[in-house]
């Protein structure tokens, strides 16, 4: 299955564990929440969605690479006790609490949620002296003598034995006590994260012409040579920071995070083509409507690969206004809230201290997104700006709250212009896409890309855009078309092979 699926699975299975019965009791005892393994390549984001899934689901999350570990860290450090049997005293060894363990208190002492993860990666690569007590955890839900508190699902990672030399693999008896869910890489899930993620454009537009260079684990005879989803996510960040400082990111540095030196040098020549076509064609500048003839004649004699590339680079300046668009009314949204609020009790720094207090217990409890805790933390800036307001002009009661929904109106005011001018630079798309290359494959993909990006997806659900749904509708039917043959094929060969019969 997909990281997408997998994802999905083990939410569903969390949901499942942590229902409770009428006495209180979780449905499905603790010695038969198995415990889940996700094994699959490295890179590709088996870490990743536990974070997601906690925050989704509002339950702790505690991880280790259990790697990183010695079997006194993970069971406890063992001290001599004396104890009587028999009348007779004995010293007997016993053993701290597992860091491990003590780790998971520790996280519900600081967040308050008594309900989680522990997940451990690369449980399979631990070392001849961890591999009996990684059994024992997954069989029996201990580290030493600790058992993981009620509570607390058991998510554990492994990579394939072709990708790691120090696999060590399960025995019957273990396996029958979990969850396996074997994942594989897909680009096209991947490609639904990376727009949410931001993931730089001219990576996207990229690999849009190069799937087959997603992901690749190789051995030669000059070494291991690899690409991951995880190496394609950093050089993004990394290919943003070059462009505040003025940096070229050649093939040398694009090597530094894929580890195949042919599609190293690959990326770092589209890279170069890439800024020559963001000028050839004024791509900056076309969401605003402003296009020569002569960019449309060009790319309707481009090759494929170009105009698949103009297309993504067109779609990477789109997603950056439908973005900002949906920022904005997350923003205003939640602001509007504290101002109902206020509207009620007439107590704006009461207000202010339960958006603080709001904020707060979603930032102990880690249930915040980079991009959450950027909006909350604009919340209370401008809460802390009305409340400055009011108190310069020497207003309260009435007064005060009307002269807050006044400063308010100009948020909504800015939230209604950036969907329109989201709303302006799709239009614009569509006048270039329909004068470059009509009702065409590129147009397909312009439509597959729309539909695909977190960002688009909510813009396209909140707004109307007539060209938008005339062509989806026709690209919908194109993919029942091709279903229906395809089955019609099916049933074609099943009589075919009865003939044979």
């Amino acid at each position: 299955m997909d990281i997408k699926r997998a994802k999905q699975e083990i939410k569903d299975a969390i949901r499942a564990y942590l229902i409770k019965d009428e006495s209180g009791e979780y449905l499905i005892p603790a010695i038969r929440q198995r415990p889940i393994l996700l094994m699959g390549p490295p890179g590709i984001g088996k870490t990743q969605i536990m974070e997601q899934i906690a925050r989704e689901c509002g339950i702790g999350l505690v991880a280790y690479t259990i790697t990183h570990h010695t079997r006194q860290s993970a069971v406890g450090l063992p001290f001599i006790r004396e104890k009587q049997y028999g009348g007779k005293t004995y010293s007997v060894t016993e053993y701290t609490m597992s860091e491990i363990i003590a780790s998971v208190y520790e996280k519900m002492e600081q967040t308050g949620l008594k309900e989680g993860i522990l997940f451990i990666d690369e449980i399979n690569c631990v070392s001849e002296t961890l591999a009996p007590t990684m059994l024992q955890f997954l069989q029996g839900k201990t580290f030493g003598n600790q058992r993981v508190p009620e509570g607390w699902i058991i998510v554990a990672a492994g990579n394939p034995p072709e990708y790691n030399k120090s696999v060590r693999e399960f025995d019957t008896v273990t396996l029958d006590r979990i969850k396996m869910m074997n994942v594989e890489e897909n680009y096209l899930v991947w490609k639904e994260y990376a727009y949410q993620a931001e993931i730089h454009p001219a990576i996207l537009s990229y690999l849009e012409i190069r799937r087959d260079y997603f992901y690749r684990m190789e051995t030669t005879v000059d070494g291991k040579m690899f690409v991951t989803a995880r190496g394609w996510e950093d050089l993004s960040q990394f290919l943003y920071a070059c462009e505040m400082i003025g940096k070229k990111a050649d093939r040398e540095v694009v090597h530094q995070y894929l580890q195949h030196w042919k599609i190293a040098k690959d990326f770092a020549n589209y890279l170069e083509l890439y800024e020559k076509y963001k000028k050839d064609y004024g791509l900056d500048r076309i969401v605003d409507g402003v296009y020569t003839k002569a960019a449309v004649e060009r790319v309707k004699c481009a090759s494929f690969d170009e105009r698949l590339s103009v297309v993504g680079m067109l779609i990477g300046r789109l997603n950056e206004r439908f973005r900002s668009a949906y920022v904005e009314d997350v923003f205003t949204t939640r602001l509007f809230g504290y101002l109902k609020q206020y509207k009620t009790c007439r107590n704006l720094e009461k207000v202010a201290e339960q958006e603080q207090a709001d904020y707060e217990k979603l930032r102990k409890a880690e249930q915040l997104s980079r991009l959450d805790n950027q909006i909350w933390n604009r919340v209370t800036e401008t809460l802390e700006q009305y409340q400055l307001l009011i108190q310069k002009e020497g207003l309260n009661g009435d007064e005060a709250f009307d002269r807050v929904r006044e400063e308010f109106q100009k948020t909504a005011q800015c939230r209604e212009e950036l969907e329109e001018r989201a709303a302006e630079g799709l239009e614009h798309g569509f006048d270039f896409m329909e004068d470059a290359f009509g009702d065409s494959q590129e147009m397909v993909s312009f439509i597959t890309e729309l539909n695909t990006g977190y960002y688009s997806i909510w813009f396209l659900r909140e707004n109307d855009c007539g060209r938008y749904y005339k062509y989806n509708k026709g690209l919908l039917f194109d993919e029942r078309q091709e279903a229906i043959l395809e089955q019609l094929d099916a049933i074609e060969d099943n009589l075919n092979t009865g003939i044979k019969g």
